[in-house]
This record gives C-alpha cells, sequence and structure tokens, in this order.
C-alpha cells in the first residue's frame, strides 16, 4: 500500500522516550511516509481518559515540501497522573484521508489506540526487584514440634503424617472449612534460612500468618496475634532477624478486603469474650460490615459467609489498619517485615491503597508494597472502574500473572513471538521501576503446580480424581525439563524470579488444596533442586540478571533468545521448547560463547556463534 507510513511506539526513532513517562516529560512522536504520494498531512489525536479530555495536534514536516520525508512533534505529557490513548490521522491536501492506530489503517470507527502511562515519579526500593523471592505456606512448611490445636479459634484438627493430601472433601453440610492443620511454624522457617540462601532467596513471601480459623489463614481472626500454631510475635521478631542477618528480607500477606467470620471482629461462634458485629450493633467493629438485614445476612467475598467482606470506608477499619500511630501496617513493619503483599488489591479501593502506602513509606521508607493483579495493572478495570495502582501513589509492583500465562502458553507449544510480545506491552506500559519490580512466578497457592501443569497428560475431571493423580514416569520426566526451561527465564528475566515453596523440590498437584502439601524433606528431585539452586547463584552473582536491561536477539516458532546487559557485562539465555533439535545464529561479539549451565564453550566466527539446541534444552551465554 503506498500510503503506509511507518509508526513504531517501541522504536526510540518515533517515539522518545520508550514507555510510560512521568508527569510533564516532554515526548517526541515521528512518522514518516514511505513514498512521496503518501498523505501529506499527519495530526495526532489524544484522549485523556481521567481528565475526559480529547485534543489534536498537527505534526511539523521536517524535510523538502515534496518529498515530506519526516513528520515530527514534541509536547508534553499531562502534568498529573493520567492514561493516554492516541492514533494518527492522516490527509491529503484534497481532504481525503483515513486514522492509523494499532492495527493498521481505518476508514472510520473501531479505532484501537495506542496507550502511554503517565506516571507521578515517586521512590521504589530496588532491592525487591533485584533479588529472588521464595513464598511459603506457613502451615506446610516446616515442622519442629507437635503442633496443640486445642483452645484456639475454629474447631482444628492435625494430619499427623506429614505427607498425606491435603483434606479436599465438604464436610456434612456442604461447607469447606479448611480446618486440616499440618502444623508448619515459624521456627520450622527460620530453622531453613540456610538452605534458602544458598538458593539466592533475598526475600521471603510469607501467605497470612495471623491468628485464623483456617489452616490458609486468609480469614483473619486477629491481625495483632501471630496465629498460635505457628508460633508467637517473638519467633515471628527472630525470623525476621536471622533473615535479615542473611541479607534477606521478609513480607507479609495482607487481607484487608475482608476478615474471618470466626474473628475478634465478627466473632460469629462467640469465641472470642468481646462483642462482635454479628452479636451486637454497640459492637465497635459494627461499623465495619455491611448487614442487609443484621445479623444474619451480610456482604461476603465473593459470598462466602466465613469471608465477610469489610467497609473500607469505615473510619474505625481505616484507623486500625492503617492510620493509627500502632495500625496494623505500622506494627508489623516495626517487628521486622519489610513490606506487604496485598491480597485482592482489585477489591481494594483506590484512596485505601494510597493510604496504606503513604503509612508505610511513612514506618519504612524502604518498605515494598506489591499488589495481586491478574492482569495489565496499567490498564486493570475492576467494578466498572479503571485503577490507577501503578501511577506513583499506590503499589510498587504487582505479580506478574501475563508473565506466567505467556510463559506457560510458550513452553507448550506456543510461538516465542507471542510471550515476546506480551512481556513488551508490559515493558512499555508500566513505569520502569514497575516492571522491574514485578513478582514474576511459575505457579502460587492459587495455581497448580508447575511440574503438573508442564508434565500431566490430561487434567482429570473428578476432584477425587485430582486428589490422587501423580505424574508417570515419562510425564514427570517431560514435566522435568519444561520445568527447567521455565525456571531458566524465571531467573534471567527482569523482576524477582519468585518461587512457590516446594515447585523447586519436585512437589506435584492440581488446584487448591493439592497444591498445598507439605514440603517433602528428606525426599526432593534432587537434580530440579540443584537446577533451581544454581539459577540463583548465578543471578546473585551476575548483577546484568539482577538489574539489566533486556533486549530480544531471537523470538519464534519454540526459540527464544534475549539479552540482559549492565555497564558492559552480558548475559544471553536460549531457550528451545520444542521436541525437535533446532540450530539457532547469533550475533557474538567476543570470540567465543560460554554455557554458564554447563561449561561448555561455542567458537564464534566472523562476529556470529552458531548453535545447536536439543530438544527442550536451554543456554545461559556469557
Amino acid at each position: 500500500m503506498s500510503e503506509l507510513f511507518v509508526y513504531d511506539p517501541r522504536c526510540i526513532l518515533c517515539k522518545d522516550p520508550f514507555g510510560a513517562v512521568t508527569c510533564s516529560t516532554a515526548v517526541t512522536f515521528r512518522c514518516r511516509p514511505l513514498t512521496a504520494e503518501a498523505f501529506t498531512h499527519c495530526a495526532l489525536v489524544l484522549r485523556r481518559e481521567f481528565a475526559g479530555q480529547e485534543e489534536s495536534h498537527e505534526l511539523s514536516c521536517m524535510g523538502p515540501e515534496k518529498e515530506r520525508t519526516l513528520f515530527s512533534l514534541t509536547l508534553p505529557a499531562p502534568a498529573e497522573p493520567e492514561l493516554v490513548w492516541y492514533h494518527f490521522r492522516l490527509w491529503r491536501e484534497d481532504g481525503s484521508g483515513c486514522v492509523l492506530d494499532r492495527t493498521g489503517y481505518r476508514s472510520d470507527g473501531g479505532l484501537e489506540p495506542w496507550q502511554l502511562t503517565v506516571y507521578r515519579e515517586n521512590h521504589t526500593p530496588a532491592w525487591f526487584g533485584a533479588g529472588v523471592t521464595y513464598q511459603i505456606f506457613p502451615d506446610r512448611f516446616c515442622r519442629l514440634t507437635d503442633p496443640k490445636p486445642d483452645g484456639l479459634v475454629g474447631d482444628r484438627y492435625i494430619q499427623e503424617n506429614w505427607a498425606d493430601i491435603p483434606e479436599w472433601r465438604p464436610e456434612p453440610d456442604g461447607e469447606i472449612r479448611n480446618r486440616n492443620f499440618f502444623g508448619g511454624q515459624l521456627a520450622g522457617i527460620t530453622s531453613k534460612l540456610d538452605q534458602l540462601r544458598d538458593m539466592g532467596v533475598t526475600t521471603l513471601y510469607l501467605c497470612p500468618i495471623f491468628e485464623s480459623a483456617s489452616n490458609h489463614r486468609y480469614n483473619t481472626a486477629d491481625y495483632t496475634k501471630i496465629d498460635p500454631m505457628l508460633g508467637t510475635e517473638e519467633d515471628f521478631r527472630t525470623l525476621c532477624a536471622q533473615a535479615k542477618a542473611r541479607g534477606m528480607r521478609v513480607i507479609l500477606d495482607g487481607v484487608f478486603n475482608h476478615t474471618g467470620s470466626q474473628s475478634l471482629y465478627f466473632n460469629d461462634d462467640g469465641f472470642y469474650p468481646t462483642l462482635g458485629a454479628a452479636q451486637s450493633q454497640d459492637s465497635p467493629y459494627y461499623d465495619w460490615f455491611s448487614f442487609h438485614p443484621w445479623p444474619r445476612e451480610y456482604d461476603a467475598w465473593w459470598g462466602i459467609r466465613t469471608l465477610p467482606a469489610v467497609r473500607e470506608e469505615s473510619p474505625g477499619y481505616v484507623d486500625y489498619i492503617i492510620e493509627n500511630e500502632n495500625s496494623i501496617i505500622r506494627r508489623w513493619l516495626r517487628a521486622g517485615a519489610s513490606g506487604w503483599r496485598l491480597d485482592v488489591a482489585d477489591e481494594l479501593p483506590d484512596w485505601f491503597i494510597e493510604k496504606l502506602r503513604a503509612a508505610v513509606e511513612e514506618t519504612d521508607p524502604e518498605a515494598i508494597l506489591i499488589g495481586e493483579v491478574w492482569e495489565d495493572a496499567s490498564t486493570k478495570i475492576a467494578y466498572s472502574q479503571r485503577r490507577r495502582y501503578l501511577q506513583g501513589k499506590e503499589l510498587h509492583g504487582v505479580m506478574n500473572y501475563p508473565f506466567r500465562t505467556s510463559l506457560l502458553a510458550y513452553l507448550q507449544g506456543g510461538d516465542a513471538r507471542d510471550f515476546r510480545e506480551a512481556m513488551e506491552t508490559i515493558r512499555e506500559n508500566y513505569p520502569p521501576a514497575a516492571f522491574y519490580s514485578a513478582m514474576n512466578f511459575l505457579g502460587t497457592h492459587d495455581t497448580p503446580r508447575i511440574l503438573t501443569v508442564l508434565g500431566a497428560a490430561h487434567v482429570p475431571q473428578s476432584k477425587d480424581d485430582r486428589a490422587y493423580y501423580r505424574l508417570s514416569p515419562q510425564e514427570r520426566a517431560v514435566g522435568s525439563a519444561l520445568v527447567k526451561l521455565a525456571a531458566l527465564v524465571l531467573f534471567t528475566f527482569p523482576g524477582s524470579p519468585t518461587v512457590y515453596y516446594g515447585d523447586e523440590a519436585g512437589m506435584e498437584g492440581f488446584e487448591d488444596p493439592f497444591n498445598r502439601g507439605g514440603y517433602p524433606w528428606g525426599h526432593e528431585d534432587k537434580s530440579l533442586k540443584a537446577w533451581f539452586t544454581h539459577l540463583g547463584a548465578l543471578r546473585d552473582q551476575r548483577q546484568e540478571l539482577r538489574r539489566g536491561t533486556i533486549q530480544y536477539l531471537y523470538a519464534s516458532g519454540p526459540l527464544l533468545a534475549f539479552a540482559r546487559e549492565l555497564e558492559g557485562a552480558r548475559t544471553v539465555t536460549v531457550v528451545n521448547a520444542g521436541t525437535a533439535p533446532e540450530a539457532l545464529c547469533l550475533p557474538w561479539p567476543k570470540e567465543n560463547a560460554v554455557d554458564l549451565l554447563t561449561g561448555r564453550s561455542f567458537p564464534a566466527l566472523s562476529g556470529a556463534v552458531s548453535l545447536r539446541l536439543a530438544p527442550r534444552a536451554g543456554l545461559l551465554l556469557v
């Protein structure tokens, strides 16, 4: 088509600077017609979503009148955080024309504009994104002494055999209450710190540790107390201190959208001696909840009655969780925590997260705030509202579910270019600090085990069948090879590689609760654990893997190659996710390339290195 213009927002020659920008930053847009017969005029049309404004600016012609070799425009970004959508309008002297958006040329309607994220400059602690995170489900990690469930909130019982399958069957009334505990303890985590540090771990992310009636502890009973089965506040302080002595930090799971029905605040079963909202409208916590009518009907998270939803707008709740000098946020940071991960951030109002961030920074300017967001956090819409998570006053970073989704699709037979496109979209849309502070992962307590996902030939329909499903030797071999490739990408990609406890040990299991078994101490998959440990050590040793830029060298079909660079240091990740050998030639400025995973050396001839990759294999070249 003779009327094509050249415009690529990821090319610095077309848009400068790359990606998201801070408020008031000067942004230059350039586009070029491919032929002299192309359109003679070009305008940039901008829509500021939050301000509700649209404006148009004609680009200047930077070449001879007849050639019109380049159109250019520089204008300041909005002075306040914004989500700007833009496209080009093109026309000739006779008035004929069209519009250009990210899908191509359109004569009418259906615009799909480009995105420009405008954010407020702010401080993001560098330690999180540079390091390796290890997620622990506390009840299932390490038990040192026999647990004592008597006299605690909730009718708990112990699964004595650490290797048991977690209970999945509903109780006689049809409810699933997660009352089965394995008895993991904070002291058990402390006892394993040296092993975790050997794997390069610098951050421990703990699923909820506060008093609760359920083994997952996402139904908080008392935010001020460590669950007695896990230990004491002193045990928590000891864990944080011992972690700090090894160069490690601890972040906590903040569940602030709902509490438990069996809690100090709701007290549905009357366990606590003080009045809860379910017992009396005179309770100091009555205003925290929405009843219709009181006391039996109330708002609950996703309708689950054991998880009564909190009214975040309640002044008493805001004061208790955030603003009071001894608020929950401040109290546990002072006790040794280095940050919070916010559960279901989509269901917390922007203003609430903003206040929470302010309290975190007032208490510890180097503490981190990460949010659970399952989509692109720069454009997330929740409850019909566009969210402002990454615009400078709320989250430092988010859980990178798009990373997991696109990586698994690639490893399961997809095209590497789709992985690159998904990740470059995130890099373009996120502020740089948020991109490099993303919590990247292969699995969490909310997803099936990565080995099962990549190894299982089929997914049983029955939950009973899924409970007892174990990979065959052939399935496990395939799964292990793919897990190693997934980990290679995870540990060498920008952001914090996050390992869900036991994935490095070869644990299996479908969705909750089968992904929450006891860690197999003494029965780990030695090959997988050695692989994760080696990758953790390499990330610890090489600054470019921690903080370097990323450049894709090849991404097509089963082959993926990208470089991380910083201050002259360069490391290249190469992956063949296919089932057949593949050849790949990469530019190489040195005499040879050395694989850090095996020590093999590959000669470079005429500025290029020729590689022959085995099926489901990877290299890490320097």
